[in-house]
């Protein structure tokens, strides 16, 4: 369909989607979700093109995704996978989608399509564990996306998910990581530069147990992000906080003042489907998206939760 960003499409009716799908109620690989079908005869904006995602279950780099888009406001509330609070933005192929003003297609596809995605959610071999997009994106694109191939920036800058500026910024980031990545594997701690840590240079401040803080945050409550140093003081060698992760992009939000979007307590497991209940819930944050710039401006736009002693009320 040769989308870009700012485009306004329209979510195609629940007959002509099922005619895309397969048995498991796929396409591609790639499951249209329940949470999805509420969507349908809607009109909504293209936020990014998704041409490429970050393999955040085995840490391979990016993957190449063909013919799908994010679509402003699109996002999985979970309601059919045990309530999980990922809040992840969902994928739409260009064939579950067309231009305003196309004319729908005429066809007689079976229009119940709510049975067979209620299916699709639970795994064939495990059924008590979930599935998803975020699940099964391995499957929905399979082939690795190196860092040298060069079509995906300009892909970047044609679709306007990134401006050139921002995509040589993202693509020297790239660059940097690996060059460190490769000098932590030949080289002697004494000549690797700042100790072979990525840009950004985080450098957590504890080893073994971490510690906690409870602030008890309720949603629409006005937090600071806490500093680099204040942070990097609660994490252990992992770069985690009692099993949670804080990454350089979420860096990029220290000092910031925000308020709190919602209270996380369950999430379903992206490599196992398992739905997780967090033992000490933490938050996330309006509008604090991760942007993609450490991860060669993956479109994802996840959304990064936040241990409460990262945080401070104002």
């Amino acid at each position: 369909m040769d989308l870009k960003v700012g485009d306004v499409v329209e979510v195609r009716s629940e007959a002509e989607i099922r005619a895309t799908l397969d048995e498991r109620g796929e396409l591609d690989g790639l499951p249209f979700m329940p949470e999805m079908a509420a969507y349908c005869g809607r009109r909504l904006t293209v936020h990014k093109v998704a041409h490429k995602l970050c393999d955040t279950q085995t840490r391979t780099g990016l993957r190449r995704m063909e013919r799908a888009v994010h679509l402003t406001g699109a996002r999985c509330d979970g309601s059919a996978h045990g309530g999980c609070q990922t809040n992840c933005s969902m994928y739409w192929k260009d064939a579950w989608i067309r231009r305003v003003g196309e004319t729908p297609a005429q066809n007689a596809a079976d229009p119940r399509l709510l049975p067979l995605l209620e299916v699709g959610t639970r795994k064939p071999d495990r059924p008590e564990h979930y599935s998803c997009q975020a699940t099964e994106l391995l499957r929905a694109a399979p082939a690795c996306l190196p860092v040298r191939s060069m079509g995906q920036y300009v892909a970047d800058v044609r679709t306007g998910n990134a401006g050139l500026r921002r995509t040589l910024h993202a693509l020297l980031i790239g660059g940097f990581n690996r060059l460190q990545a490769v000098s932590t594997r030949v080289l002697p701690l004494r000549l690797r530069l700042k100790e072979g840590r990525r840009w950004g240079f985080l450098k957590p401040g504890l080893l073994g147990r971490t510690p906690t803080a409870t602030l008890d945050l309720k949603p629409g409550e006005l937090v600071r992000v806490r500093s680099k140093d204040e942070i990097m003081a609660t994490l252990n060698e992992r770069m985690e906080n009692r099993g949670l992760g804080f990454e350089e992009e979420m860096a990029r939000y220290c000092g910031t003042v925000t308020r709190v979007q919602s209270v996380v307590e369950r999430c379903v497991d992206e490599r196992t489907g398992e739905l997780l209940t967090m033992k000490t819930p933490c938050v996330t944050l309006e509008n604090v998206v991760c942007q993609g710039l450490h991860s060669l401006n993956c479109p994802r736009e996840f959304v990064p939760f936040w241990r409460e002693i990262w945080l401070e009320r104002v």
